[in-house]
């Protein structure tokens, strides 16, 4: 999964993005509102963190356009400001949650998870597909009851196919919900993830669909 990260403190912000990317989660970072909202304009987000006093930019005024030009993407503030009025101004203007600073990082991942399991409309904590059960708490993943030796992207790889479960996704669609604006990805990274994740569950369980990419579990005109 995707998250933007918008936080001109360039402390916080490298924590915040050493945690979310440690819960196996790729994180792109810019650091004002104008940027914020430019990157959101081109999509592909599922998740905005957000600080309130951002420069160029304030994040109010970056959630007001987001949802003008409608769109649902959830957004996490994160703010100093601790005033009753200030939190009811940002759910309001279209804010799904907000989290006080200082905060704990372990908080920050319970909630982005939530954010995230509700704008998928999902109400269990844990993803399962037949005999294959994740839960993005833990990182942990099990096959017919079998513990998954993972790496962490192999973890972000098929907690993205399950998602999407029965959806193709392509390639770059992929690559840039495991590493975002990474510059230095191997062109075959994705390939090579998906290489192993077979190695370790059983044939046919991520599809090859042709010309559009890789899914889990049942797509029309996909083979092994």
């Amino acid at each position: 999964m995707r998250i933007l990260l918008v936080e001109d403190d360039l402390s916080l912000g490298e924590g915040i993005r050493t945690a979310l990317r440690r819960g196996a989660f790729a994180v792109d970072w810019v650091q004002d509102g104008a940027s914020g909202l430019l990157a959101l304009r081109g999509g592909g987000f599922d998740l905005v963190v957000l600080d309130l006093g951002l420069p160029r930019m304030d994040g109010i005024e970056v959630i007001r356009q987001l949802r003008a030009a409608g769109d649902a993407v959830p957004v996490l503030v994160l703010s100093a400001r601790e005033r009753p009025a200030d939190r009811t101004l940002g759910l309001d203007v279209g804010a799904d949650d907000y989290l006080g600073k200082p905060f704990d990082t372990a908080e920050l991942l319970a909630r982005v998870r939530a954010l995230i399991r509700r704008s998928a409309g999902r109400a269990n904590p844990t993803l399962e597909s037949g005999p294959l059960r994740l839960d993005p708490a833990t990182l942990t993943a099990r096959w017919k009851g079998r513990p998954l030796d993972l790496t962490r992207r192999e973890f972000a790889l098929l907690r993205v196919l399950m998602e999407q479960r029965g959806r193709p996704m392509a390639r770059d669609a992929i690559q840039r919900h495991l590493y975002g604006w990474d510059a230095d990805v191997a062109s075959n990274a994705v390939d090579v993830h998906v290489h192993q994740l077979r190695r370790k569950l059983e044939p046919g369980i991520i599809r090859t669909v042709r010309g559009l990419g890789y899914a889990l579990g049942d797509a029309v005109g996909d083979a092994p």
